[in-house]
Order: C-alpha cells, then structure tokens, then sequence
C-alpha cells in the first residue's frame, strides 16, 4: 500500500467522536471500517474528549509496507488521534502512516451510515488525496 494510499485510508477511518461543545457527532461513527481495497481494518473509538483508531487487521502487504516504513507491528497500532469536529461538521486530526514513517492532517465526513470519506493532506490542504471507507458489520 502506497503512503497516499494509507493515509487516505486512515483518514478516512478516522471519522468517530464527539467533537467539541456545540459540535453534533455524527450518529454510528464509530465502529470498525475497511479501506476501499480492503488491506486495512481500523476500529475508531472514543479517546476522551477525542477519537483515535487503531488497526484490528492488516493484509500481508500492508504490514509488510509497514515494516519498509519502519513501524514494525501494524495491527495493535494507532493510526490516528485528536480527531475532533470542527465547526463546519467535518473531523479534523492527525493520521500517522506507517509505511513512510510519518504524521499528516486529515479530514472525514460522513455520507452515511455506512460509508466516510477520508482525506489526507501533505501541509496544510496541499497535496490531498481522498478515498471512500466502508463500514464493518
């Protein structure tokens, strides 16, 4: 899996908490999604007054990118943190990827119940990818 790949993925898992006062969080955002070529599983929870995800399952090629990357172990990681709602409804935090070694902003919004969109950006809103995740029964 590609860095873009990853960090798009993990972005877009990334989605799954209650945000700040004021900030709605969307309904069944937490839970367990899979990427779009199904080679990551993260599981978003609550993380205090914040949403992080760690991975649950991995293909043999992620984790094998992510020892390239210098990460070691994929599954038990955690992939992204402080995730919160900004004010315009979208979650806003840091997605960590691992084949590359490094931490990156990122932004989800819900479609549905089912369905995120995550983007993952190099600096700032520069250099952003997207990608579609699917929920886990």
């Amino acid at each position: 899996m590609t860095g873009w790949r990853l960090v798009c993925a993990v972005a877009a898992a990334s989605l799954l908490v209650g945000g700040p006062a004021g900030a709605a969080a969307p309904d069944g955002s937490f839970g367990t999604w899979r990427n779009p070529q199904n080679s990551v599983h993260v599981r978003a929870e609550r993380c205090g007054k914040h949403m992080c995800g760690t991975v649950v399952w991995a293909n043999d090629k992620a984790q094998a990118d992510a020892r390239r990357g210098g990460t070691g172990q994929l599954i038990g990681l955690r992939l992204f943190r402080d995730f919160s709602v900004d004010k315009k409804g979208e979650w806003r935090g840091k997605v960590h990827v691992p084949d590359i070694g490094k931490t990156f902003s990122g932004t989800i919004s819900v479609v549905d119940d089912n369905t995120l969109v995550g983007t993952g950006c190099l600096i700032g809103r520069v250099g952003c990818k997207s990608q579609t995740w699917t929920r886990l029964p």
